[in-house]
């Protein structure tokens, strides 16, 4: 079941779309500010954030540019702001789609399905293990709710490590195909790259649970329980 969070100050507005996607067999929640707004945010994940713009604590915009830092939710802005320049800094915040009120139910229906539709062909991009998710061709990159921020090096040896799982990969190979041929490379690159990308994944670099040194070969990612 896809869940919805509506953050609405217009408690009438906010009720009758939750009826209404409720009988679409959607779970919907319901927040009137942006501090309860974060607090449901960070109780459970949703698939599908609808986000006023003008709540009585603040700015929607901020909220959502939040909301692109550390979760995968799709964002829909409903708003009262209808000049073109609002539409188009409210995409440019991270939201995948813009309705401006009033609108009818009928449109806005149409218009989460198709966020979803679009989410749920990003998400089969996704590799999902453990308490990581990770989209290569986005570069997005989660431990828990948490973003984490790569660099290009980095990229291209957990995709190496994560596609290759269980395997163990040469430190040869990886110097090869890291730095298209590693001819000119210093082979500390690597060990600098895989000690940068353990402190950025691991909860103790020092004991590394998933990127395993195998002692005189190389490096593999340990199969543990995942969720894919």
């Amino acid at each position: 079941m896809k869940a919805i969070l509506i953050i609405e100050d217009d408690l009438a507005l906010s009720r009758g779309i939750a009826l209404a996607m409720q009988q679409l067999g959607y779970e919907m929640s319901e927040a009137s500010d942006l501090k309860t707004a974060r607090h449901k945010l960070s109780l459970k994940p949703f698939d599908l954030i609808l986000l006023d713009i003008n709540l009585p604590d603040g700015s929607g915009l901020v909220l959502c540019k939040e909301i692109r830092e550390k979760f995968s939710s799709a964002v829909i802005f409903i708003t009262a702001n209808d000049l073109e320049m609002d539409e188009v800094v409210g995409l440019e915040a991270g939201a995948d789609d813009y309705i401006t009120k009033p609108f009818s139910l009928a449109v806005l229906r149409a218009r989460i399905q198709a966020v979803l539709r679009r989410k749920e062909q990003i998400d089969k991009q996704i590799i999902y293990l453990e308490n990581f998710s990770f989209n290569f061709d986005a570069m997005t990159f989660l431990k828990g709710n948490e973003a984490l921020v790569l660099s290009k090096t980095e990229q291209r040896l957990l995709r190496l490590l994560v596609m290759n799982r269980g395997l163990i990969l040469s430190r040869e190979d990886l110097l090869e195909r890291i730095w298209d041929g590693g001819e000119f490379v210093d082979e500390n690159a690597l060990s600098v790259t895989v000690r940068r990308l353990r402190e950025k994944l691991e909860d103790n670099p020092a004991k590394p649970q998933y990127i395993k040194t195998i002692y005189g070969i190389g490096y593999t990612w340990a199969i543990r329980s995942e969720a894919e």
